[in-house]
């Protein structure tokens, strides 16, 4: 899996991220959720600056709080959380007994990915709360594609 998840992140580079963008990628996550009936927290940041957070129904704080774990895993290491974690499984071992970070802090768990301009890097992340993992995680990467789509075409 950990190949696939690195081509994710060589593919679904973004030539520019403003706040438009992050708006329509935000709204994008937010109809595949509503569509879906998931309750789930999406939040867009460009560095620290939150550009987009929605919170539907059956939310809570809590996934607030695991958003910002999730966003120091991708900070942190400049990949998607779930790829960070999945390196650590692979290994035989988890990102709660090896890291030696605290978790309470950091969450390796899938639904946070990193915003990366083409010919720059990180720049920001953008994060699904509230499904199991692998599914905030497939969220995510499935409306990066539909919005990197739509502006290839435009």
């Amino acid at each position: 899996m950990t190949p696939e998840l690195q081509e994710q992140e060589e593919r679904l580079q973004f030539d520019r991220f403003d706040h438009d963008d992050a708006w329509d990628l935000g709204n994008r996550l937010v109809g595949l959720a509503r569509e879906r009936s998931l309750a789930v927290t999406v939040d867009i940041r460009r560095g620290d600056h939150q550009l987009f957070h929605c919170a539907l129904p059956g939310t809570s704080p809590d996934n607030d709080d695991w958003i910002e774990r999730k966003i120091r895993v991708v900070r942190r290491f400049g990949h998607s959380s779930y790829l960070v974690g999945q390196t650590y499984r692979d290994r035989g071992t988890t990102f709660e007994e090896q890291s030696h970070l605290e978790t309470a802090q950091y969450a390796a768990h899938g639904g946070c990915f990193p915003i990366i301009l083409r010919g720059t890097g990180p720049v920001g992340t953008v994060t699904v709360s509230g499904l199991p993992q692998l599914d905030d995680h497939r969220l995510v990467v499935e409306a990066i594609e539909l919005f990197l789509d739509a502006k290839g075409s435009e």
